[in-house]
């Protein structure tokens, strides 16, 4: 994959957290997609990505989103207001054992899947109200990808 990022372009921090137990994993294949999508992206902002358990996500979205149950995915995106360049895109938090649940091929891929998912929602992207713009891009990105 090629990395579209000029040459006075910084590369942005991405931190990544695998902060449940329950699956053992080894997180270098997600570190490397994360940076490879962001320089496909040409993000010029960081993010982070916290891999979690059911418990943790179920507390998350009924914190967050008023839903008593464990989801995949939850982004929580830091634009205060409409912002060119954010200093720090925001949050995102993927259950582990929802991916392993839901994964069609591997968890490896789902992981790639969901976070590639959440990086959308970082850039403003809303499935829920934005007419298939978001599901557009993210189906021509997993087809770059091979996801």
């Amino acid at each position: 994959m090629t990395n579209n990022r000029s040459q006075s372009q910084k590369t942005p921090v991405i931190n990544l957290f695998n902060r449940q137990r329950k699956i053992k994993l080894d997180t270098g294949f997600l570190r490397e997609f994360l940076e490879e999508l962001s320089g496909r992206l040409n993000l010029e902002s960081g993010f982070s990505l916290a891999l979690v358990s059911d418990r943790k996500i179920r507390e998350m979205n009924r914190k967050f989103a008023g839903k008593d149950y464990p989801t995949d995915v939850l982004s929580f995106p830091c634009l205060v207001e409409k912002v060119t360049v954010p200093e720090y895109l925001g949050d995102i938090a993927v259950s582990v054992e929802r991916a392993e649940a839901q994964a069609a091929k591997s968890l490896e891929h789902e992981l790639k899947v969901l976070a590639l998912h959440g990086v959308l929602h970082l850039l403003g992207y809303d499935h829920e109200s934005d007419e298939g713009e978001m599901s557009i891009r993210e189906e021509r990105l997993r087809k770059e990808f091979n996801l």
